[in-house]
């Protein structure tokens, strides 16, 4: 009898450790599942507006699943915001932009992380030391500059200054290159030392070494510029004051303010804004998987 309590007791104790188990292990994926929702809501809600009719849009209690469902939103706003115009002109800003961020930050940094100079640590301080100085301190400077060089109302004063690894925003030259160049301390000097042997220029080592070892990091420094040069909204309003020349954030803007109250419209013309941006973000994240996995020393 003392034997079928003890059995029942130990196995009691058995289910309650892998119930406890369980939760332990089902715990954080509950609270990604929370946090996923909570962070999907906005956009939830933006393609329902997007779906309802106005008077659905400003109804009260509102409305989440629009009766009857309509798409006459898009077609709207695709034409009233000069959809078209203001894609090519955004691609047209970040692509160049993305490319000259890659190629002169990768120079930039390759100089700081794998070239042996006097002062090196000390100018890469200074570099990072831009990153606190606010973008407006340099606004009227630089647009002076460009005015004298004829540059207003032409894409040159945006896309420029990506080939000099000097362009501000979230994602500009002093943070690619800081990026980058931790990226690059991670590579065995040993690769570089037998390239030095062989001959190779440190443009053929950077170009043939360095580059494809540093496929992530490339792929997210690009991802970055295009994605901030994208949703660039002061640069274009500064410099681009010819309408045949908006980007969509200028239109956007330009689109809301006359169609404040229009809501399912407004949120179709933030959808189509969103689409490209969302395409772009898994098309690059499976080249970045892709490009980790082929990183590394092969034997």
């Amino acid at each position: 009898m003392s034997a079928v309590v003890v059995s029942q007791s130990a196995g009691a104790r058995s289910q309650r450790r892998g119930l406890v188990g369980l939760l332990w292990r089902g715990a954080p994926i509950f609270v990604l599942v929370i946090l996923a929702a909570v962070y999907l809501t906005p956009f939830v809600w933006m393609i329902s507006t997007s779906l309802k009719t106005l008077p659905q849009s400003t109804a009260s209690p509102p409305v989440l699943v629009p009766n009857p469902l309509t798409f006459d939103a898009f077609p709207q706003a695709f034409e009233r915001m000069e959809f078209l115009k203001g894609f090519a002109n955004t691609l047209i800003y970040a692509v160049p932009s993305a490319i000259g961020t890659v190629i002169s930050c990768s120079l930039v940094a390759y100089g700081f992380a794998l070239i042996e100079w006097r002062g090196r640590n000390l100018v890469f301080l200074i570099v990072l030391a831009t990153l606190m100085l606010p973008s407006q301190v340099t606004l009227i400077p630089l647009y002076v500059i460009f005015a004298k060089l004829g540059w207003i109302n032409t894409f040159l004063p945006l896309v420029v200054p990506t080939f000099l690894a000097s362009a501000p925003g979230t994602a500009g030259g002093a943070f690619s290159v800081f990026l980058l160049r931790q990226f690059f301390l991670g590579i065995p000097r040993d690769l570089l030392d037998a390239a030095r042997l062989d001959g190779s220029s440190e443009f053929g080592i950077l170009a043939r070494i360095v580059a494809p070892l540093s496929i992530p990091a490339l792929i997210t420094v690009a991802l970055l510029t295009f994605i901030d040069k994208w949703n660039d909204f002061y640069g274009p309003l500064l410099y681009l004051q010819n309408r045949d020349l908006r980007t969509l954030s200028l239109s956007m803007q330009i689109f809301q303010s006359a169609h404040q109250t229009e809501w399912p419209q407004t949120m179709a013309a933030s959808i189509l804004i969103a689409l490209p941006l969302v395409a772009i973000y898994f098309a690059a994240q499976r080249k970045f998987i892709e490009g980790i996995t082929l990183t590394g020393l092969k034997g």
